[in-house]
């Protein structure tokens, strides 16, 4: 599939670039998370004295840079790391970190989180896709709806979002702190990528924006309140979710009306069913453009 190949040109590309030149920011969220931003997919870290737990890892090739950030924040161990699905610009430093992230007071490698969706889809790689080292594997997995534990006097809160971005996406919610941290089941101001190979699809998805829609509280006016750290992009609240998730929603019904007039791929194309949107969610030069987002909702309507 053309979308596929483009995403792993993109990824392919992303890793042999220079990351010399890339700055690790911190932005302070609220209560105990903070937010990485730089390079690959955002990184969620939460802090306090029982150590580290760290949301995704960017690529390998940042790890340094992310770990000096993090010791900026906190001198303590990180004992868990939470992979919130496959893509290698969210667990590509997973093993450099969970090295450097050790002390000599802990030891003991951190606890790598995910579905086991992730587990199977890093030891059974797809045909053509490169084998994922064993120190980046999930070993501490979840099959049921959710897993939750209590670490830096939190209950933290991981949720399985069944074929989403893909089959293995988990939400984080950090219960004290009122913060969730999504992966790339919503980036802002950018139509999303459904890994159609990795058994995401449309309607999981719009049924995963509305699990953050229901764990979220806005404040005032619908601003504030529980923060979302998407994948990738800027930090958001429940009413950025909200758009988003109408945006896909609509499109979906559009696609699906023309599916039932009998129209083909090109026709549904050539029909514009996101063009009202296109002005916010198809910046220059992104990955997912208005074509390839309603051909994967077209290949995802029609299985």
């Amino acid at each position: 599939m053309k979308i596929l190949l483009t995403f792993f040109a993109l990824l392919a590309t992303l890793r042999a670039q220079d990351f010399s030149n890339v700055e690790i920011q911190t932005l302070h969220v609220q209560g105990s998370v903070y937010m990485l931003v730089g390079g690959g997919g955002n990184v969620t870290v939460q802090t306090g004295n029982d150590g580290v737990l760290l949301v995704d890892t960017n690529f390998a090739q940042l790890a340094p840079k992310i770990m000096a950030a993090i010791r900026k924040l906190s001198a303590g161990p990180v004992r868990y790391v939470v992979l919130t699905h496959v893509h290698a610009d969210h667990t590509g430093g997973t093993e450099a970190l969970v090295k450097l992230g050790a002390t000599p007071a802990a030891p003991a490698p951190a606890l790598l989180v995910a579905h086991i969706n992730v587990l199977n889809r890093m030891v059974t790689p797809l045909p053509g896709d490169p084998a994922v080292p064993q120190a980046l594997w999930p070993l501490d997995t979840y099959s049921t709806p959710f897993k939750d534990f209590f670490f830096n006097n939190e209950a933290v809160m991981v949720t399985h979002l069944p074929n989403a971005h893909t089959d293995g996406d988990s939400i984080v919610f950090f219960r004290r702190s009122d913060v969730l941290s999504v992966g790339d089941v919503f980036e802002p101001d950018l139509y999303p990528f459904i890994d159609l190979a990795r058994g995401g699809s449309v309607q999981g998805l719009i049924d995963g924006l509305n699990k953050i829609l229901e764990i979220a509280v806005p404040a005032k006016y619908q601003e504030g309140g529980t923060l979302v750290i998407p994948g990738h992009g800027r930090l958001c609240d429940e009413a950025d979710v909200v758009e988003f998730r109408d945006m896909v929603t609509i499109i979906r019904d559009r696609v699906q009306d023309l599916i039932k007039q009998g129209k083909t791929l090109d026709q549904v194309k050539a029909a514009k069913p996101s063009r009202d949107y296109d002005t916010q969610y198809a910046a220059p030069g992104s990955f997912v453009t208005p074509d390839a987002f309603v051909e994967s909702v077209y290949r995802s309507l029609k299985k």
